[in-house]
């Protein structure tokens, strides 16, 4: 069987390539944990220099998390999906705090699980195949590893726009807004990583030579709208602040919200609130762990799946259907600590 990520090393670089074609790379388990044990070993290995992420081949460098499993897990007593967040997150910590420099190559499809293993990276190279989103309201989830941190750490309101609407955003629109660091021609990847193992103290260098001119980031064109509209943590006021703009983007954008779950778009607006006060990373996975632990089980996460992956019809029912119908106890609820015994910790 082939491995679903290969680890090893190649020149002076520790290489993770992710192996799933078929799942444009999503992440299961067993990935994170190899992802894991591969840092664990090249940390004090005075051969390994820095770390590169990509993908094998395919459309994509990372659609997500193992969807299917979490929702099957969910609907029953959720030990597989916590046992996967947990190791997910400890992961996500890891490259966070990683000593040696990280290098992901965005390339293709970025989304969730993607975004968890790229944005740690100190170096972040997008392309124009690039395609960054946290769509996860839309399944009735929310942007968990790490995305509280990380959102709420984006210019303006741009974070809350990404996290409840789902947009997807070009490699020009990652660049420009700090999600990455380099915009390069993905015909120049393969060189890119070539002289990047041969000779890792020069990163910074290699990077700007290949670097292409970057296009117009489109997503700026509405930063004003954004900021303005999306000014509140409160769901109602942002839909009551959209359906009274007459503008054609923000008619749009409150068509995109109705198909969105209100309940984890509520979970989104707080977790992006508190997320910006974390004192530190670990902190954050902590509260995204609680909080995930229990979205997991919850009816939205379980019908947006049957609606987007299983079924496909598209037309999830969400309960509560309407963003006056979710409760500021239940949210309450869904934040709560876990037990001590019961909370996340890292590697």
């Amino acid at each position: 069987m082939t491995s679903e990520v290969l680890t090893f090393i190649d020149g002076r670089a520790g290489r993770i390539r992710l192996n799933r074609p078929q799942a444009i790379h999503a992440l299961n388990t067993s990935m994170c944990a190899a992802i894991l044990e591969a840092l664990a070993a090249w940390e004090h290995d005075s051969a390994v220099e820095v770390v590169l992420i990509d993908h094998a081949e395919g459309r994509g460098f990372c659609a997500g998390g193992d969807i299917r499993m979490l929702a099957e897990s969910g609907a029953k007593d959720g030990v597989e999906a916590r046992a996967f967040f947990h190791t997910e997150y400890r992961m996500n910590h890891r490259l966070f705090t990683y000593p040696k420099p990280v290098v992901a190559f965005m390339d293709g499809i970025t989304m969730g699980g993607g975004v968890g293993i790229s944005q740690p990276a100190r170096y972040r190279v997008a392309t124009e195949n690039t395609r960054l989103a946290m769509p996860e309201t839309g399944i009735g989830l929310f942007p968990d590893v790490g995305g509280g941190w990380y959102l709420s750490r984006l210019p303006g309101r741009v974070g809350q726009y990404l996290a409840l609407t789902g947009y997807r955003a070009d490699g020009a629109e990652c660049h420009a807004l700090g999600l990455a660091t380099r915009y390069l021609p993905s015909a120049a990847l393969d060189e890119a990583k070539t002289r990047i193992t041969a000779n890792p103290a020069s990163i910074e260098q290699i990077l700007a030579e290949l670097a292409a001119s970057v296009p117009e980031a489109k997503l700026l064109a509405h930063r004003e709208a954004i900021d303005r509209l999306f000014a509140y943590d409160k769901l109602e006021a942002v839909l009551a602040a959209l359906e009274a703009d007459s503008s054609d983007w923000a008619r749009q954008t409150l068509a995109t919200l109705a198909t969105k779950s209100p309940q984890t778009m509520k979970v989104s607006l707080r977790l992006l609130r508190e997320g910006a006060a974390m004192p530190d990373f670990a902190a954050e996975m902590r509260q995204e762990y609680a909080v995930g632990a229990r979205v997991v089980m919850r009816h939205d996460f379980i019908e947006g799946v049957r609606a987007v992956i299983i079924d496909k019809d598209n037309a999830p029912k969400w309960n509560p259907a309407t963003a006056e119908g979710v409760s500021d106890a239940l949210i309450d609820e869904i934040f709560a600590p876990l037990p001590e015994a019961e909370a996340w910790t890292p590697a």
